[in-house]
């Protein structure tokens, strides 16, 4: 079996090979790591532009294999918390005809991130720099805001495992979903 990831990002293809490897159907597919345009912004400012992202990302890789993986990070709108806003991640499985979708748990960014994000129009990564929460130049590579956040009790990686789990329970209940 052959999956296909629509990323170049290695945080993303570690969090799909690692996952598959619990899963009987997937456990031997074999991985490959394509670029693959979101066609959103580079920060998708809600939860629409965040499921549309991955959904572009796992069509626009979709070649030559059985599965594509679209996986994407963005905020989304979310009353009572502190600055309307909470992040997630979205991962879309296609198989050619359908897409399965999942979504991660949510968490919401310092006030101050978040306002810069929307005044500057910058990402994530780029706002925890400028802000001086991080030297790195490119968190969503690395342990991503969540691990500087939580002090790496939760990463980048487990965060996108969690958006793949739950897309997965369609592949893995097919009888259910159809």
């Amino acid at each position: 079996m052959k999956i296909n990831v629509g990323s170049k990002n290695k945080v993303k293809i570690e969090a799909v090979s690692e996952i598959l490897k619990d899963y009987p159907d997937f456990k031997n597919a074999e991985i490959f790591s394509k670029e693959a345009d979101s066609e959103v912004s580079h920060q998708p400012k809600s939860l629409e532009e965040t499921i549309e992202g991955a959904i572009k990302r796992a069509k626009n890789s979709f070649s030559n294999c059985n599965y594509s993986f679209g996986l994407e990070s963005g905020l989304m709108k979310v009353p009572e918390t502190k600055t309307g806003y909470m992040d997630i991640t979205v991962c879309a499985i296609y198989d050619g005809n359908i897409f399965h979708l999942g979504i991660s748990s949510a968490f919401e960014y310092p006030k101050k991130v978040v306002e810069y994000i929307f005044k500057e129009n910058e990402n994530i990564s780029n706002a925890f720099n400028h802000l001086g929460l991080t030297e790195s130049n490119n968190l969503g590579s690395e342990q991503g805001a969540i691990g500087i956040l939580t002090k790496n009790r939760l990463t980048r990686k487990q965060y996108t495992q969690e958006a793949i789990r739950t897309a997965l329970i369609h592949l893995e209940n097919k009888n259910l979903y159809q």
